[in-house]
């Protein structure tokens, strides 16, 4: 793939998102077990100045907050992410605002769309990265499929030429660098508006059958939208649609490959696969945690909280909680199914998650079509996941054929 390389940059950009820890998982089983809800007297999150910051580590927990959405706010995305997302980003409003934009927006993934969607896109990318490599017996999947993947993915559902897919790309990696650099993240923000304005004002004209066509035409209360909340809705699928699958894809195939006879059992039949990947959105969500503001002062597990704090509900430490999952730290499909919440939960649960499944399945199906043989190459040697944030692998190299 020649995308990175006028970046330097792929590498770079996951070592600053994810950080490079390997294993977090033995300290937030401790946090579950002996505090599960933590207070840090520090200043330095979003918030309200000198206001602590609590962290929550159970599921029962991490559940009550995210159904509590009047008095754990998501205004807080606007005030930390506002500058490159938007002010109007669907992430950070709170009821009864967000539903009616979930709603509008929702309707463009249906069940219906995403079938139209899985014969005419997802599969042809898929098809058309794999053919990219798959004449040279190996690869790294991170670079040559998983991060391309849902990146060609949303510029097809919003009807970009096919020639703007590798800019869109750059822009995605710069979008999602925002946290660690500030002036790259606004800039690609600025350069995504005036790329899409005058697509915008196309589709107002002449709507087609994308998405950009049906946010144009949509309507809440009688009112269209307007371009900035647009602008937000768009900008906000780089982060939602690209990296959360992105490094699900990516989880998923590592723990697969690192569990040969899992891997054979769904090779052998496919129909295993949906609860392969919630097994491996469980094992290892693609984002740890998320935040919350708190609108009033309230209380969880007999620990008060203060109104102005930051709260990060720590999905990571729920989705292996002892007492809810055996064996937790064990990667197992055939584990008895019980819901996790490394989707989200609540009104916000992720809109798109439908959609992700679909891409990973997807995704999962051509590369065991087309990869007879498909491991993991044994000369490559330290494959792990990583990350303190955001979770997947650096990189999967693999082998297949003879």
């Amino acid at each position: 793939m020649q995308l990175f390389d006028d970046l330097e940059d792929f590498g770079a950009f996951d070592d600053v998102v994810s950080g490079n820890i390997r294993d977090p998982y033995p300290e937030l089983a401790r946090q579950n077990r002996e505090e599960p809800v933590q207070r840090i007297d520090i200043s330095g999150m979003p918030g309200e100045e000198g206001k602590p910051v609590f962290i929550v580590y159970r599921h029962e927990d991490i559940v009550q907050m995210l159904r509590d959405n009047e008095t754990f706010s998501s205004a807080i995305i606007i005030s930390a992410f506002g500058d490159v997302l938007g002010k109007q980003v669907m992430l950070g409003m709170d009821e009864p605002e967000h539903g009616r934009h979930r709603a509008l927006v929702s309707k463009a993934f249906s069940q219906k769309a995403l079938a139209r969607w899985e014969d005419n896109l997802v599969g042809k990318v898929g098809n058309e990265l794999i053919d990219g490599f798959a004449r040279v017996g190996k690869a790294d999947l991170v670079k040559d499929f998983t991060f391309p993947y849902p990146t060609q993915i949303i510029a097809g559902l919003l009807g970009l030429p096919r020639d703007d897919y590798p800019q869109f790309q750059r822009w995605s990696i710069s979008l999602l660098s925002f946290t660690v650099n500030p002036e790259r993240g606004k800039a690609a923000s600025e350069a995504l508006v005036k790329y899409f304005s005058p697509i915008l004002e196309a589709r107002r004209a002449e709507p087609r059958d994308d998405l950009i066509s049906s946010l144009a035409q949509a309507e809440i209360d009688g009112e269209k939208l307007s371009d900035e909340e647009i602008y937000s809705f768009l900008r906000l699928l780089l982060p939602a649609g690209v990296e959360t699958t992105y490094r699900s894809l990516g989880n998923l195939l590592f723990a697969l490959l690192s569990h040969r006879e899992q891997f054979e059992a769904v090779k052998a039949d496919r129909s295993l696969l949906p609860q392969a990947i919630e097994e491996a959105v469980r094992w290892d969500a693609p984002l740890l945690n998320i935040t919350r503001v708190t609108t009033r002062e309230t209380e969880l597990s007999g620990v008060k909280i203060p109104a102005g704090c930051s709260v990060m509900p720590m999905l990571g430490a729920a989705n292996r909680q002892e007492d809810r999952y055996p064996e937790p730290n064990e990667f197992d499909i055939f584990r008895a199914a019980k819901g996790n919440v490394g989707w989200g939960y609540g009104v916000h649960v992720c809109l798109g998650m439908h959609l992700a499944r679909m891409e990973m399945r997807v995704a999962m199906n051509l590369l065991i079509d087309r990869l007879p043989n498909l491991r993991f190459d044994p000369e490559a040697d330290d494959l792990h996941i990583r990350g303190q944030v955001f979770r997947s692998p650096a990189a999967l190299p693999v082998v297949f054929g003879a």
